[in-house]
């Protein structure tokens, strides 16, 4: 089950797609949006990840850090991000230990070895103000995070 919203949200160190180490924790003061994606190189997740690069001035506005995670490795999501043009989101590697991340935000689909489809908005306190799981083939309604900012 997915973590609920007015808990604290886990802390956790990824990389993201140029092997930079990227902590949720660095992120006081800011929101930060956790969208999660089962696999790159699908077309749904490309969709997901592109409508987050298109959106990024948007959320910079409105004090918040997108993030893309799921279970692929660095350089599957850096030659990914080069081949989608995401040139401002970071893409995080939640590859080893194998979908920890997504195992401690709830939503590791264990039998299918990678992570539900989901956004889990974290506030400048890291306290989950947001958290949905979409179903595996739906593109996540970015509407729905600017609604609740506004």
């Amino acid at each position: 089950m997915a973590i609920e919203t007015g808990v604290k949200a886990p802390d956790f160190v990824l990389k993201d797609q140029d092997g930079n180490d990227v902590r949720l924790s660095d992120f006081k003061g800011k929101k930060v949006l956790l969208s999660f994606h089962p696999l790159a190189w699908t077309g749904v997740c490309a969709d997901q990840m592109k409508a987050l690069e298109e959106k990024f001035a948007e959320f910079e506005r409105l004090n918040v850090v997108p993030l893309g995670l799921s279970v692929d490795t660095v350089p599957s999501k850096k030659a990914w991000a080069e081949h989608l043009g995401i040139e401002k989101l970071r893409l995080l590697a939640d590859f080893w230990p194998h979908g920890e991340v997504a195992k401690q935000y709830g939503i590791f689909r264990e039998k299918d070895g990678f992570s539900e489809r989901a956004n889990i908005l974290v506030d400048e306190n890291g306290v989950v103000i947001f958290s949905k799981v979409y179903p595996i083939r739906e593109l996540p309604d970015l509407n729905e995070i600017f609604e609740l900012l506004k």
